[in-house]
């Protein structure tokens, strides 16, 4: 990342009047954490206001960072992971003591899963706090405790000038390695003491990771003389996406990608498998490939849905994080490094001269026309609308998704993205309610970019009530959502086990109508002819627009009938 600029200072004196060295001058612990902030490019911050986080609040406008205000901590830690993912850099989330720390702790969860730079801030119990609890408010034996163990790290500073530092550690951790949350927590009384402290210290400016360049011959190799290669990319080849590319096309290789990498590479190529690695089809062409390169991807059951396979080829594993190297299916080859600095490597060591092997475009056809045929007979009922939203989106558009059916079944395989656009899930930690939140921080983000949520009626009420914060920013937003009556996939699985629905089926609420309660809008599309005109309209309407597809509240029929239970079909309303 370029260096960045110090923070700009209020005119305002220092609260002694007394300079204790050049530059230094009296600074509250809140003051100090929003010029370190500052200082390393922070514009804006998502959070909610309480009684122990009022003087960093105090401080924002001062120092030029724009603040968004969800209606739950929850919701700001997803907007927060949206605005970064979005953004290319670090979500910042605020929140005050005890409850509302803990309200954020699942999106924490998610963007740890997903490999997301999220810093949260937050108050904690005084500096020298008793261990015996006293009675204060929002007490807890120990925020940071709890905080360490979902983020990369929890760091609860002990004096107003390590603030600055604490900030500087945590970018310095965003700009090294694999991305991961982090938490930094300021003392009440901290807060509000005023102490001398200097200009915020800056996260140093790094030099690309760059791979062993013996390692980066021994995959060009592997990959030059395979006669069946295979390309994996994950969510940690965002960035890269030119360089992947060219190296497919070099090799002629087919490129799946999992859910977190769904818009690195472009759907509509011959080459592209799209998100399919859980169908067999797609995992018998990873089995035969002889050489399968994997890019900043666990190829974990979050990405496959099932066990990795076994695989018959040479393994070349590229990923920042070292660890990679060695979890879950071990490589052959490892090749630790930036994304885009590896993938340029391999292309300069692969050298010009080689044809690309078109024969292998007829394979990935024939993989991509059997993974597709075994998702799309599941997904029929769902195939003309996500046909529909594609037909309207810009190429540019953002899509973010909640983990419901109509996104890992249907929008996922089924509802191609070209880069420049974007599509945005909950992997791994698998969070309901992220879609709506997520999209408020892209829009946030990128003001100019299309951007769609798409969610299920059970998981879009999680956040539901960030519709008011959609309100708030003003600006277009269509909430596609698929309403099955509850949560659809848990009815399913209670029905292929041969138990009867509990606590699975909902009534109908009318979406619509309670947008319009939030300030919003909201419609009701029974063909895909009425989404696609629906969505228009809301691409263009300021606020946000539910835009309600009914579904049929009938589960799975189960695997292998069982007795003497009913069948599910006569036990669901």
């Amino acid at each position: 990342m370029p260096s960045l600029p110090s923070a700009p200072v209020p005119p305002a004196p220092g609260r002694s009047g007394v300079a204790t060295a050049p530059g230094h001058r009296d600074r509250t612990g809140g003051e100090a954490l929003v010029a370190a902030l500052a200082a390393h490019g922070a514009d804006l911050a998502f959070g909610i206001p309480g009684t122990h986080n009022l003087e960093i609040y105090r401080h924002l406008a001062a120092y030029g960072i724009r603040h968004v205000a969800p209606r739950h901590e929850q919701g700001a830690g997803y907007a927060a992971d949206g605005y970064a993912r979005a953004s290319g850099r670090p979500g910042i989330a605020i929140t005050t003591t005890g409850p509302a720390l803990m309200n954020i702790a699942a999106a924490v969860g998610q963007a740890y899963s997903d490999s997301v730079p999220l810093l949260v801030v937050s108050p904690g119990m005084p500096l020298r706090h008793p261990r015996l609890a006293t009675g204060l408010l929002h007490e807890m034996p120990s925020q940071s405790g709890a905080f360490g163990q979902l983020t990369a790290f929890s760091h609860r500073v002990a004096s107003v000038p390590e603030i600055g530092a604490a900030v500087a550690r945590a970018f310095t951790r965003f700009r090294t390695g694999r991305p991961r949350p982090v938490h930094i927590e300021v003392p009440l009384d901290l807060l509000t003491a005023a102490e001398p402290a200097g200009p915020p210290p800056l996260a140093p400016v790094t030099l690309p990771v760059r791979p062993r360049p013996e390692a980066v011959q021994a995959a060009a190799e592997a990959l030059g003389r395979a006669r069946r290669p295979a390309l994996v990319l994950g969510g940690g080849a965002h960035g890269a996406g030119a360089e992947a590319l060219a190296l497919a096309e070099r090799l002629g290789a087919p490129v799946a990608t999992t859910a977190n990498g769904k818009g690195v590479f472009p759907e509509s190529h011959p080459l592209a498998l799209g998100v399919r690695l859980h169908t067999p089809a797609v995992r018998k062409w990873l089995a035969d490939s002889d050489a399968v390169l994997a890019v900043g991807t666990e190829l974990a059951e979050s990405d496959l849905w099932s066990a990795p396979p076994l695989l018959g080829g040479t393994l070349i594993r590229a990923d920042i994080d070292p660890a990679q190297m060695y979890a879950v299916l071990p490589a052959d080859i490892a090749l630790v490094g930036e994304a885009q600095e590896t993938l340029r490597g391999l292309l300069d060591a692969l050298g010009q001269g080689r044809a690309a092997r078109s024969r292998q475009a007829g394979a990935a056809a024939a993989v991509r026309a059997a993974a597709g045929a075994a998702t799309g007979e599941r997904e029929a009922a769902r195939l003309p609308f996500l046909a529909a939203l594609r037909s309207v989106l810009p190429p540019a558009t953002v899509l973010t998704s909640d983990s419901a059916q109509c996104c890992y079944y249907g929008a996922l395989p089924h509802l191609p993205v070209d880069p420049p656009g974007r599509y945005l899930h909950p992997t791994g930690f698998g969070t309901l309610g992220y879609a709506l939140p997520a999209a408020i921080g892209v829009k946030a983000a990128r003001p100019d970019r299309p951007v769609v949520a798409l969610s299920g009626d059970g998981g879009l009420q999680f956040t539901v009530q960030e519709l008011a914060t959609a309100v708030d920013l003003g600006l277009p937003l269509p909430v596609v959502v698929f309403d099955n009556g509850g949560y659809g996939e848990i009815r399913d699985e209670m029905a292929a086990r041969g138990d009867a629905p509990v606590a699975v089926d909902h009534p109908r609420l009318d979406l619509g109508a309670l947008a319009r309660a939030y300030g919003g809008h909201g419609v009701r599309a029974d063909t895909p002819g009425a989404l696609a005109d629906a969505l228009r309209t809301a691409l263009t309407v300021p606020g946000p627009t539910v835009i309600t597809v009914p579904e049929p509240q009938v589960p799975e029929p189960t695997a292998e009938p069982t007795e003497p239970a009913e069948p599910a079909e006569e036990t669901a309303p």
